[in-house]
């Protein structure tokens, strides 16, 4: 667990998201249902010089796919440069790119295990960077979505253990095990 200063600096970074998302937030939906989530989501050992490079690697993976349009790649890259999404989160730190919700077509996580860390903008401080290990890319088609999936996000980010377990992985299964029982699997429903 990190301890409580890292804790308070971590909910200090997601204020100005957390934020916009309440502002924007539509209720009365389930927020996590129909979440797709399996395998093909989770990217492992991906390589990139750059932020922009892991961002449409795996951005491109969902378009793809069809759960997002192809506006989202170029959407999540400008929305990277403009709000940071880099959190310092102990000794593996995390990023977690998401774009306005006129990009998705199915609501998704991808999961990407980067081979090499890459530096982020740290959230709330884009000045200053994180080396990132594993992104979060977050492609949520409510705002409401969003802000409950952070909410459970926030217990991985918390967890050294389980980040540890994320980025050391081999296997994406073991990665989708992890996630689905620290988010709650009750509420996850995976694409065949």
């Amino acid at each position: 667990m990190l301890d409580p200063p890292a804790k308070y600096k971590l909910l200090y970074n997601l204020t100005p998201l957390i934020k916009h998302i309440l502002y924007s937030t539509d209720k009365g939906v389930s927020p996590l249902s129909e979440l797709y989530f399996d395998e093909s989501v989770i990217l492992l050992n991906l390589e990139g010089d750059s932020k922009e490079a892991i961002l449409t690697q795996m951005g491109q993976n969902l378009a793809d796919k069809n759960l997002v349009k192809e506006s989202f790649i170029n959407a999540i890259i400008a929305r990277e440069g403009e709000f940071a999404t880099g959190l310092p989160t102990g000794d593996i730190p995390v990023a977690i790119p998401h774009t306005d919700v006129e990009h998705v077509q199915q609501k998704t996580i991808s999961v990407g295990v980067l081979k090499d860390p890459v530096d982020f903008g740290v959230m709330g401080d884009d000045s200053e960077t994180t080396p990132v290990k594993v992104v979060f890319m977050l492609a949520m088609d409510e705002a409401h979505a969003q802000l409950s999936l952070l909410q459970r996000l926030m217990q991985v980010f918390q967890d050294q253990h389980t980040l540890q377990q994320l980025a050391s992985a081999t296997d994406k299964t073991a990665i989708k095990h992890v996630l689905d029982e620290k988010l709650n699997a009750a509420a996850l429903e995976g694409g065949e």
